[in-house]
């Protein structure tokens, strides 16, 4: 998923914004889920004043600035414990121009977004840098924000694919697994931290963070997981939102399970899409003339990989020399299909002439690297915490789920359905949020997006009744805005927006 700080004295303007919350939506809900939160009791995290110093990031300018703010744990009892949240800032240069601050989130969740300003002034128009302050930050529980570990191994902490494909003689294995990730971050961190790391927590501090910078509202963008984010901010803070990005959306009211469940779903027709291109194209890649063939032949493969492992011999430099096995291949290829077909292509053609891998070495049961150790964590802390309720308790429930979802969607279905952490995790602090406002917001979506397929992102548009669709037909890939080769489209449509405030009268359609 695609990586990506304002006035140091608040005004006391800033402060009563920040204590007026609204309450119809549930603005401050309690994390107990019974007991409304008193504001006032926040007053002295808006208060704060952060003593902002040049950033300790190597070649960054020293306009580039970083401070340090601490938020309650649970929002309900805002005199318990704190965490302690990094935020970055770069000012813009033509102060007289300046409409406001614009947050931002790359995603994950798990990823750092504290350098997210110096990589959006690389990308952003001159239009919107002097419109805005960029601030970055990094979610509670990650990177520089009092960082959640959990003391897994190596294997465990695998982020290239924390979902594993179900196989009945390899289920006790998989839900030992499970168990054992969710019991280490557990005894690491236990309900004191566990059920306060949630979208919802990471929303208020967001608004802290706009309290801190002395701004009645703020503007923001988030791709991925950060437009789930984004969507939640909404909903809580409806009154302080400005203008919202929200960029490649899962489905805000399906969060959870039913998140991972529709990358399966969306992995189909980008598979049918694949092959009829590929088909139009045998005379370069001689991987069928037909659709039918063309699939056909990548089962094939992958049956012969499942059998034995092949020894990739293709010029993926992230795949350069191991040994893959049939759920491999369908794992990469769920996202290459979508996102680079072409290259998924030369892939499979060079994986067709490997041979046998000579052996396969087994799970690394050494400590993880600290940062995927945080990273991995905080992203099964998310997904179990936000939506418990969409994970099933029981073990014996997964094989059935798993054989359903695999014979409707046999790419990805069984990866999709089996055993998780999240089965074992300890119950999150409150309810999911529900999605459903009018605040104004643009949502940007490809047609073929692999991680947060069409279908959700038009979910997530529905949900918010103020929000036009920025849609790109025949859009690949995941995450658009301010990448590589977005089309001057969506370029322009955002800007726009983000510049002026004003959306397009109706929903967009661009060409890819």
């Amino acid at each position: 998923m695609p990586r990506t700080t304002r006035v140091a004295a608040l005004a006391a303007a800033g402060l009563l914004a920040a204590l007026v919350v609204p309450t119809a939506h549930g603005a401050l809900a309690s994390a107990s889920r019974s007991r409304a939160v008193d504001p006032a009791g926040l007053a002295r995290y808006y208060g704060q004043r952060p003593a902002w110093r040049r950033c300790d990031a190597p070649g960054a300018p020293v306009s580039y600035q970083c401070a340090t703010i601490t938020v309650p744990v649970d929002y309900a009892h805002p005199d318990g414990r704190t965490l302690r949240l990094r935020i970055s800032r770069l000012r813009t240069s033509t102060p007289g121009k300046r409409h406001g601050v614009l947050l931002s989130n790359p995603g994950g969740p798990g990823n750092s977004g504290l350098g997210d300003p110096l990589q959006l002034k690389e990308v952003m128009s001159m239009s919107v840098l002097q419109s805005y302050d960029l601030i970055g930050f990094d979610p509670r529980g990650l990177g520089a924000s009092s960082p959640l570990r959990c003391g897994l191994t190596q294997d465990e902490a695998d982020s290239t694919e924390p979902y594993h494909p179900y196989r009945a003689t390899m289920f006790a294995e998989d839900t030992a697994r499970a168990r054992d990730i969710a019991a280490k971050c557990t005894a690491r961190n236990g309900s004191r931290l566990l059920p306060y790391i949630n979208t919802r927590n990471t929303a208020r501090d967001m608004d802290v963070i706009r309290g801190v910078l002395g701004q009645r509202r703020i503007s923001y963008v988030g791709w991925s997981y950060g437009s789930y984010l984004g969507a939640v901010y909404t909903q809580l803070f409806p009154r302080h939102s400005d203008r919202m990005v929200l960029d490649s959306a899962p489905d805000p009211n399906r969060f959870g399970r039913g998140t991972v469940l529709a990358m399966a779903a969306g992995a189909e027709p980008a598979f049918e899409d694949w092959s009829r291109l590929i088909a139009r194209r045998d005379r370069t890649y001689h991987l069928g003339d037909t659709p039918t063939q063309v699939r056909a032949g990548f089962r094939q493969l992958v049956a012969r990989a499942d059998r034995t492992p092949l020894s990739y011999e293709g010029d993926d430099l992230d795949h350069q020399g191991e040994a893959l096995t049939g759920a491999d291949i369908r794992s990469w290829m769920r996202w290459s299909f979508a996102a680079e077909p072409y290259r998924a292509a030369r892939d499979i053609v060079a994986l067709r002439a490997s041979r046998p891998a000579r052996r396969t070495t087994g799970p690394d049961t050494g400590a993880a690297d600290p940062t995927d150790d945080n990273a991995v964590g905080l992203n099964w802390a998310i997904d179990c915490a936000d939506n418990t309720a969409s994970w099933p308790r029981y073990p014996s429930r997964y094989p059935r789920d798993a054989r359903h979802e695999s014979a409707v969607h046999p790419l990805y279905g069984d990866f999709a359905a089996n055993i998780t952490p999240c089965a074992f995790w300890p119950r999150g602090a409150e309810r999911v949020t529900r999605v459903d406002n009018s605040v104004s917001a643009l949502v940007v979506q490809n047609q073929w997006d692999p991680q947060t397929p069409l279908p959700g992102g038009r979910a997530m548009h529905r949900a918010l009744h103020g929000s036009r669709l920025v849609y790109v037909r025949g859009g690949r890939g995941h995450a658009i805005y301010g990448l590589p080769g977005a089309p001057a489209c969506v370029t322009r449509t955002v800007d726009a927006y983000l510049t002026d405030g004003h959306l397009p009268k109706n929903d967009v359609t661009c060409a890819s």
